[in-house]
């Protein structure tokens, strides 16, 4: 009961939009008398009238009657003296016709010929001349076409009146009828393709494929509103392509709403797409003369499935419980009754309900626009669902944000521990080299010479000589060390000249040159430690065993390798075994392969020359 109150309070409401205003001045005709006659003429006085009641629906008031062109005649009073215009209005003449008042021919609307189809879906105003108009009683004859076969005869209540009056309640029914279609026509289009790109863009998104399709289908759909008046053939085909959208829509509807729900049955997809195929291919095999049986049964099937629509958003309402959930099937049932109301209306059913029937009388079709609440509801569960999508992409985001914000603090704290552990072990690695040098050069410096004097094996010159190269070595090492910013240039130029004087007093003219920028001697400790201990071996061996009267150290850079050259006039180094020299050549050769460089020994007449070359960027601190 309450959705029965529910939908007879829609449609009064509706009806307000199209019934007559409470002006006395306006008649509605409510009985009218028929001529079932095809002449294009109008009628002699003396035709055989038959009264009916309006609106005039053949297929109830004269079932079986042959399909026919018709004459109505309607009865009117004006006023003896009236100011203003007055105007007929037909809220419908699907077939088209003419239109006389006492004797004179006002209007000729197109009708069926063979070779154009109309139906008009417009209402009709017609202006009636105050010349022809009567004061009192005024004929009106209306002449309705032949309907198409398969179609019948209808004629509406006319409402006759003043201009401004009668043209609002036109103008009303006309906005409803055919400019709503037209502006929905135009939005299915933009929308569908804005829909359909998304679907193209993101072909996983099925839902999004389903709700564009379904919105193209409705608005080629809504376009028979706006189509009218066609050839034949051409109509038939257009008829074809107002079918195959009609149940495609549908279809498609269903299949989302099913999906929607949570609902995905391939099966039954399956079989809702070979239905649709069953009425466009019939009437394709059939032709022109299977259009009535294809738009009374096989649309009419799919009112079943529409009711599908509705149990499945019931049941989508139940489980989800929200405002959003409960748009679907509100909604769907809207549609669901609009298409029963329609269908009635197409194929002059007469419903059981008094009220229901008066309104359905009205030929006012309401699918066209409830399907409109369907598709803003399905566009915006899309549109919330688009939009969730959205707001979990964000979360997604900002979760991501904070884990790369965490990591990127945690790979920080690693960094800084693994730099500190870096400089703890290049400190334990200076350690255990600094122990090292101390080791071999001074330690055991000393622990020979102790052992040399505990055996009384050295004279006193010898004690001083060895402990004079302790000190030099000592020395070296400390240099190396101290905190200079790794200034090889000082190093050198302090080890030369301690070398100074030990070479001069042996009679030995000493030579520096140093050909390189400052910016190049940027040297580690270890490397200038061990470049140098490699020049204090050159020069030892230069003291011990060349027998030169002069040395050239020289220190330049050679195709980005460091050279440091030790050249002396002596007895060269063929005169010189390496047994002689002790491990003299071969540690110079170690410190050297250390840095990755080498050594080069050559001698001869003119003296000796040791070489070596390290690449400079392995030496840079």
């Amino acid at each position: 009961m309450r959705a029965a109150a529910w939908l007879r309070a829609v449609l009064l409401a509706a009806a307000g939009c199209l019934a007559l205003p409470s002006h006395a001045a306006v008649h509605e005709a409510q009985a009218a008398r028929l001529l079932a006659d095809a002449a294009q003429a109008p009628p002699a006085a003396d035709a055989r009238w038959q009264d009916v009641t309006l609106p005039d629906l053949w297929r109830k008031s004269r079932p079986g009657a042959p399909r026919t062109a018709a004459w109505y005649q309607v009865r009117f009073e004006a006023p003896a003296a009236s100011p203003q215009a007055w105007a007929v209005f037909f809220p419908f003449l699907d077939e088209g016709g003419q239109v006389w008042l006492n004797g004179a021919l006002l209007q000729q609307i197109p009708e069926n010929t063979p070779e154009l189809h109309v139906r008009w879906m417009r209402p009709h105003l017609v202006a009636l001349p105050p010349a022809l108009l009567r004061p009192g009683a005024n004929e009106l004859l209306v002449r309705v076409g032949q309907p198409p076969a398969g179609g019948a005869t209808h004629f509406p209540r006319v409402s006759v009146g003043p201009l401004a009056e009668v043209a609002r309640m036109h103008d009303r029914r006309y906005f409803w009828v055919s400019i709503t279609p037209q502006i929905t026509a135009a939005v299915c289009l933009l929308v569908s393709l804005s829909v359909l790109f998304i679907w193209w863009r993101r072909p996983a998104e099925t839902m999004y494929g389903l709700f564009g399709v379904a919105v193209a289908l409705w608005g080629l759909r809504t376009l028979t509103f706006v189509v009218e008046a066609l050839p034949v053939d051409t109509w038939f085909w257009w008829r074809v392509v107002f079918h195959s959208a009609t149940g495609g829509f549908i279809v498609a509807m269903t299949a989302l709403a099913w999906r929607l729900a949570g609902i995905h049955k391939p099966w039954f997809e399956r079989a809702l797409f070979a239905y649709w195929l069953v009425g466009p291919l019939w009437l394709l095999a059939q032709g022109p003369a299977a259009e009535p049986i294809v738009n009374r049964w096989w649309v009419g099937g799919f009112l079943p499935i529409g009711a599908t629509i509705v149990g499945v958003s019931a049941w989508f309402l139940v489980r989800r419980r929200t405002l959003e959930a409960a748009a679907l099937p509100v909604t769907m049932a809207i549609a669901a009754l609009a298409g029963m109301h329609d269908y009635l209306i197409t194929w002059d059913l007469q419903p059981t309900i008094p009220w229901l029937a008066s309104w359905t009388a009205q030929r006012f079709q309401l699918m066209h626009l409830c399907a409109n609440f369907v598709l803003l509801a399905m566009g915006g569960l899309l549109t919330a669902r688009f939009v969730r999508a959205l707001h979990s992409l964000e979360d997604v985001n900002k979760t991501l944000e904070q884990r790369v914000a965490d990591r990127e603090e945690e790979l920080a704290g690693n960094y800084v521990r693994v730099f500190a552990l870096e400089r703890e072990n290049a400190a334990a690695q200076e350690r255990q080299r600094i122990m090292r040098d101390l080791h071999d050069g001074l330690g055991s410096g000393l622990f020979v010479l102790l052992s040399r004097v505990e055996r009384s094996d050295l004279a006193n010159r010898e004690v001083a000589d060895a402990l004079r190269g302790c000190i030099a070595d000592m020395r070296l090492a400390l240099d190396t060390l101290a905190p200079q910013e790794h200034d090889f240039r000082s190093m050198l130029g302090n080890f030369l000249f301690r070398w100074r004087n030990e070479l001069v007093a042996c009679g030995i003219h000493p030579r520096w040159e140093i050909a390189v920028p400052d910016e190049a001697l940027q040297l580690s400790p270890h490397a200038a430690l061990q470049l140098l201990r490699v020049a204090q071996e050159a020069l030892t061996n230069v003291v011990k065993h060349a027998g030169a009267s002069e040395v050239h150290v020289q220190l330049r850079l050679v195709e980005g390798q460091l050279e440091l050259e030790v050249r002396d006039n002596g007895i060269g180094a063929a005169g010189v075994s390496e047994e002689s020299s002790g491990r003299g050549l071969t540690n110079m050769r170690t410190r050297a392969t250390q840095l990755g460089g080498r050594v080069d020994v050559r001698g001869g007449s003119g003296g000796t020359r040791v070489t070596v070359q390290v690449p400079l960027a392995a030496v840079c601190g």
